[in-house]
């Protein structure tokens, strides 16, 4: 069964976005199986993957007042193993249409509640606000991650957060968990940065992911190219950190899997010996060693639809079903 989590914060401003594609795209590069859900009506998840958000058939509004069903709206995204529930500004109609409907928080559950089983993880990128829509993806989700901004406004806008996921946990999903915090917009050339990362780490121990998001230009212009910071930059100290989040989060989530080749093929080697086996062969060997070593670190197949990108005039391909293939 899939987990559910909401990267959400009522402050607008704070990487919300951000986080949301590039944590999913750089899971999906893992090989997990991810839906990202677009509960913004400004559909900035949508145009940051690609997708022209002007020309939708049905969006996350068909969704949750019962137009659709979840395999309906589903869209495919140019990164493998990553599905969309697209969004425009359609959904700002939807809180006015839900007002008087019973059972409104949970429109969102009942239909995500129809995707068990097909995906590894499914990710909420909710409105900067805490309004029904908000109130929809915290319903639905198991947990909540949290962008934070390394500035001082921020800590205020985190307690008006934890004063509604209480009450959220008290009346209608106690099954609701901080995830962790994801520090974003540092800049650790001032004293601010350490100051805030500090009193978070203080206020909620063990919660904080050590990952923090530096400021970055490539990061920031990444979505007008339609694309996730790995595609855009994958070099940049964005994506590297975004790279270092999603390996951190795995850790947590699924720590058996993520060992490393050498970690496995050591417990092989002594699994062997205690049966009176010590030979390794030589081609499951490198085959476990080429599995771990290309699994984030791989590039991305150019696909076969030209786009130019305005920054290098590259080549950016887009397959004509939409997905590409991880290799060089």
């Amino acid at each position: 069964m899939a987990k559910i989590i909401v990267v959400c914060n009522q402050k607008g401003g704070v990487g919300k976005t951000t986080t949301a594609i590039n944590l999913s795209t750089f899971l999906a590069l893992e090989k997990k199986k991810i839906l990202l859900v677009d509960l913004d009506p400004q559909g900035n998840t949508t145009s940051g993957l690609g997708i022209d958000k002007t020309n939708l058939q049905k969006t996350s509004y068909d969704l949750l007042i019962g137009k659709a069903e979840a395999v309906e709206v589903i869209t495919l995204t140019a990164v493998e193993n990553l599905s969309l529930v697209p969004s425009n500004t359609d959904l700002i109609g939807a809180e006015v249409e839900l007002v008087s409907e019973i059972g409104r928080e949970f429109k969102l559950k009942d239909a995500l509640d129809r995707l068990s089983g097909q995906y590894d993880y499914i990710f909420i990128d909710s409105p900067p606000s805490l309004g029904l829509l908000t109130l929809n993806a915290l319903c639905a989700s198991s947990s909540l991650i949290i962008p934070l901004q390394c500035e001082y406004y921020a800590l205020e806008g985190l307690g008006q957060l934890m004063t509604t996921i209480q009450m959220v946990q008290k009346s209608i999903n106690r099954s609701l968990q901080i995830e962790g915090i994801v520090m974003t917009m540092a800049d650790f050339r001032t004293n601010l940065t350490q100051e805030v990362i500090k009193e978070v780490k203080e206020f909620l121990p063990g919660k904080v992911y050590e990952s923090v998001i530096p400021r970055s230009v490539k990061l920031s212009e990444a979505p007008s190219f339609g694309k996730p910071i790995w595609f855009h930059d994958k070099h940049s100290q964005g994506s590297i950190k975004y790279k270092e989040l999603a390996i951190e989060f795995l850790k947590k989530n699924e720590p058996c899997d993520t060992k490393s080749a050498r970690e496995q093929l050591t417990e092989k080697t002594q699994a062997q010996k205690v049966l009176g086996n010590e030979t390794i062969v030589p081609h499951e060997t490198s085959s476990l060693e080429q599995s771990a070593e290309t699994s984030i670190n791989q590039e991305i197949k150019a696909p076969s639809q030209n786009i130019v990108s305005r920054e290098t005039d590259s080549v950016f391909r887009i397959p004509p079903e939409g997905v590409i293939n991880s290799h060089n």
